[in-house]
């Protein structure tokens, strides 16, 4: 399955916004898609497959030679499945002509070296998983009119029926210059069989194996090879010398014994309704609840729609077999929204549940529900894509079993009629860290792995088929042959194990994908250029490079302690700076009377001012928990004798009445007309019509959202914006419009997980702590957000993002300022303490990395605050350009005067290697920051061409 999707390859230019999901539902024949409209696509040159079946275990090699027609370069972004049970375990990129290995790195670590190295355009790799089985490969560059080669390798345990084991190769690369096909199978008796193919792949027995080889030129790749070779009847046992310990593999064959399962009385059944769903086969799945419902006879159900959050429950009565009515309201179903899989709650009396999903859970709460002792849930799924190691999990957690619809109904409904035999319990002798698979005897076949302490080990496996109980014992001995993969299948079985609540498990996983070298859910594989790149990034390289590695690495380490005290002394000068200008006397600027302007305006959406701060200050609260009682620590350059007066000359004034308008940004998509149009009865249904043809654009949910928003329909503009969640798995810009948008729908508790997801994706970018932060402190947790927020301070960044640390320390200083109880601020350096409260305050930010916008403030005198004019005559202040993507910019003005202050927002450029589409931009505008008046308003918006300028609101200021 790997190389059906593979191909599409390296290297289909990647649009930002792909609907992952969709295209991996739905196989079709690879087109390697061009760059542009004028562009030509890239060439597969050379397809080169090898695979070794050993036993039941098989290790296949890709080898593929892109070719780019092109004259520019182009970065590769392929996301693709493996089927269940399949484990990526080598990866290499050719770097000066030979074939360099990948290593592994933590996940966010290694996308943020891969981003920082192309930025200095020089040559990465990064192969990680997004969901599930699902990967993401990203190569960087392919030359113009040059080639690129990439070689992966996994291993598998193959399926097993009638005795046979199976190999499958998936064909749909379209056409293919040059082919080459070598398959190898050792200690089969007879010649394993070939089918799907035409005449020319045939075995010839040669030095104890069986092998085939095949050559074509241009070859129209379509179809499967499978490859079926007697699965043998004796036990297997095989060891492996890896990481300085010894690992053994079993493989038992056992004949299968059924238990009939007791009927259910009540079935809770989990229909997964979310947007990704609907690519499903819908049709496969009733098909197999039919005979399941026919064969139970009679049976309550109790159906629960799940999507970004579970609808009311349905009930129905299953008579004589008939669930017609319970069949009606499943057709019925509207697919949309995200999956919140884990957002439903057990009933006690209910017997059964079946869980009908692709798995992909990407919403809500992280831990599945668990089920008492005497319930069992049995997943099922009929989605290539599906997240099958969690659905095996899940099911294998709570007596159940996980089961792929499609691959013979008959044997779904099998599963849920009769238990297979399961392993009761194993005791190891001079053995540890067993590991027994799905717990179950599948196929005939059961796999026991672990870690060997002694030379000779005994093994005693209990297996259970209801009251019956029966016992193995295995001895694993020394002069055991030695097999390449049986460290790996216990890693995998490891693996396995931790994925019902992957979640709680990630340190393990972690240090299982660096010690074993594959990719898992926090784990990537990375391949870098040079040495020198190793070092700088601090990624173990191949063997061959570790010596020298060791030894730069070391020189480098001497110096990190005095870098990190002087970023910190860097970031508490900008910060006096800041100071410096709050404490500024700036003239009064002469009133100015602005034209009335003429465009729409949306209703204001205020956000709740935050907590008055107490009373008592700083004399009554312990010295841990300081609050801010001036604008600058004793230890400042400024003096505070000035600050008191300042103090006491601003207290003094009136506070000026403040305004807010922005300008309602109206899209002029096609598809928005029928639903403004549109009653508040009938734009959803609008919404859903339309929907098929707009499946793949963000901007469509987005304008969506806002149109039920403004007909009054809230909790359906939140489904349709969490589709954003489905669009294109792991993309940290399109989860942070999501994040945005709960937030502007006053919907904080939703934005919380999203940013949290955000902030594992992408660490290393300081957007990511300080959107976290924020949301925390919308959901009332202060003292959650500040921590948060100031890890933006305390960890030096790239210098694409200059002077943000200034710019979070005034959002940290405004929470602890009007929050209403006490903050623990021990963290915080005490020269970076300081409440500085504003009249006005404006923050661009937006998605799209390697970008430039520019925030643009014109005063009532027509001066203009810009990157260009960073303090204006009334003092007010603009904060650094940032050039390199994803803002903030800042605007601040401590004093306001009176008149108005046009906001807009400009497209300067971008520099990103992808094709790009649109920019979405976040303009938010506060009042009285940093007081218990304040008030903040929100828009988003979207700009597509260089320099094209948008106005975005205005502040009114009565004198």
């Amino acid at each position: 399955m790997l190389n059906r999707f593979l191909a599409a390859a390296l290297l289909c230019l990647a649009c930002p916004l792909t609907h992952a999901s969709r295209t991996m539902s739905e196989p079709r024949p690879v087109r390697l898609m061009p760059t542009e409209a004028a562009a030509q696509p890239i060439e597969l040159r050379q397809l080169t497959v090898s695979a070794v079946i050993s036993g039941n275990m098989a290790q296949t090699t890709v080898r593929m030679v892109f070719y780019n027609p092109n004259p520019r370069q182009l970065e590769g972004n392929l996301q693709f499945p493996l089927l269940a049970g399949q484990q990526i375990n080598a990866f290499a990129l050719d770097i000066g002509g030979k074939m360099r290995p990948a290593v592994p790195v933590e996940k966010e670590r290694g996308r943020a070296v891969f981003e920082a190295i192309v930025r200095r355009g020089v040559d990465p790799a990064l192969l990680e998983v997004t969901e599930g089985n699902n990967f993401k490969l990203r190569v960087y560059p392919i030359m113009g009119r040059s080639t690129r080669t990439v070689e992966l390798s996994y291993g598998e345990a193959l399926s097993q029926h009638g005795g046979l084991a199976t190999w499958r190769l998936p064909l749909e690369y379209g056409k293919v210059r040059d082919m080459d096909l070598t398959v190898r199978v050792n200690g089969a008796a007879t010649a394993p069989v070939v089918d799907g193919l035409e005449p020319g792949l045939q075995f010839e027995p040669t030095a104890g194996a069986w092998q085939a080889h095949m050559r074509r030129q241009d070859f129209a790749a379509s179809g499967n090879i499978v490859i079926r070779t007697a699965a043998g009847s004796k036990t297997r046992v095989y060891t492996e010398k890896r990481l300085g310990e010894r690992w053994f593999l079993a493989e038992i064959p056992v004949a299968q014994v059924l238990e009939r399962r007791t009927p259910p009385r009540i079935i809770g059944l989990l229909w997964d309704s979310s947007g990704s769903a609907e690519k499903r086969d819908i049709n496969a799945e009733l098909a197999t609840l039919d005979q399941y419902f026919r064969a139970l006879g009679q049976v309550q159900v109790r159906l629960t729609r799940l999507r970004d959050r579970p609808e009311a429950q349905q009930v129905f009565d299953i008579r004589g077999g008939n669930w017609s009515a319970l069949r009606r309201a499943l057709e019925s179903t509207r697919y949309d929204g995200a999956s919140a899989l884990n957002d439903w709650k057990p009933q006690a009396d209910v017997d059964q549940y079946l869980l009908m999903s692709d798995g992909l859970s990407n919403y809500g709460p992280a831990r599945a529900p668990v089920l008492a002792p005497h319930q069992s849930l049995f997943a099922m799924t009929s989605s290539l894509s599906a997240d099958s190691g969690r659905l095996a999990a899940l099911a294998e957690r709570h007596h159940g079993q996980f089961i792929r619809i499609g691959e013979g109904a008959a044997d779904g409904i099998g599963a849920l009629m009769f238990a297979p035999m399961r392993v009761e319990h194993v005791e190891a002798t001079g053995a540890t860290d067993i590991q027994a698979g799905t717990g179950t005897v599948e196929g005939g076949m059961l796999r026991i792995a672990g870690r060997l302490l002694a030379p000779d080990t005994t093994l005693s496996v209990t297996l259970a088929n209801g009251a019956k109980t029966d016992t193995i014992k295995l001895q694993v001995d020394a002069g055991a042959p030695q097999h390449p993969l049986a460290a790996l299948t216990w890693a995998a079985m490891r693996l396995h194990a931790l994925e019902a609540d992957a979640d709680l498990h990630r340190a393990e996983i972690a240090r299982i994908g660096r010690r074993f070298g594959i990719p898992t859910r926090d784990t990537s594989l990375i391949v870098l250029e040079t040495l020198d790149d190793y070092v700088r990034y601090e990624i173990e390289p191949p063997a061959d490079d570790l010596d020298a590695w060791r030894k730069r690495k070391e020189l480098l380490n001497a110096g990190r302690g005095a870098a990190r005290v002087k970023h910190l002394d860097e970031v508490v000068r900008n910060f006096q700076n800041r100071t410096a200008w709050w404490n500024s006397t700036f003239p009064r600027v002469p009133v100015k009377v602005a034209p009335a302007l003429t465009q729409e305006y949306s209703r204001p959406v205020m956000v709740a001012p935050a907590p008055a701060p107490s009373a008592k200050m700083v004399a009554d609260t312990p010295a841990s928990f300081n609050r801010f009682s001036s604008a600058v620590d004793e230890r400042s350059n400024f003096k505070p004798g000035m600050l008191v007066r300042q103090h006491e000359t601003m207290s003094g004034q009136k506070t000026p009445a403040i305004g807010m308008g922005l300008k309602k940004w109206v899209p002029n998509a096609p598809y928005i007309q029928r639903m403004r149009d549109a009653d508040a009865g009938s734009v959803y249904a609008i919404y859903l019509d339309q929907k098929p043809d707009y499946a793949d654009s963000s901007a469509f949910y987005l304008d969506a959202a806002d149109i039920l928003l403004e007909k009054g329909q809230r909790d359906l503009a939140l489904r349709v914006l969490s589709n954003l969640a489905e669009m294109d798995l792991e993309n940290r810009a399109v989860l942070r419009i999501l994040g945005y948008r709960l937030l502007q729908a006053n919907a904080p508790q939703l934005a919380v997980p999203v940013f949290e997801k955000v902030q594992r994706l992408a660490g290393e970018e300081p957007q990511s702590w300080r959107d976290l932060g924020l949301a925390l402190a919308a959901t009332g947790r202060t003292q959650e957000a500040i921590d948060t927020l100031y890890e933006v301070v305390e960890r030096p960044w790239d210098g694409r993002f200059p002077d943000i640390e200034t710019i979070v320390l005034a959002e940290i200083n405004a929470i602890v300022a009007a929050s209403a109880k006490p903050l623990d601020v021990r963290r915080i350096d005490p020269r970076l303490r300081a409440s500085l409260p504003l009249d006005l305050r404006v923050v661009l930010t937006w998605d799209a990395d390697n970008s430039d916008m520019d925030l643009w403030v014109t005063a009532p005198n027509g001066e203009k605050s810009s990157y260009q004019h960073r303090l204006s005559s009334q003092g007010a202040r603009m904060s650094n350009d940032f050039m390199g993507g994803y803002g903030p910019e800042e605007f601040s003005l401590r004093r306001a005067a009176p008149g108005k202050y046009r906001i807009e927002a400009n497209y300067y450029g971008n520099r990103q290697q992808l094709v790009a589409g649109a920019t979405t931009l976040q303009v938010k505008l506060f009042t009285a920051f940093g007081t218990p008046r304040q008030k903040e308003q929100s828009i988003t918006l979207r700009l597509k061409e260089r320099s094209e300028t948008v106005f975005v609101g205005e502040f009114e200021v009565k004198p």
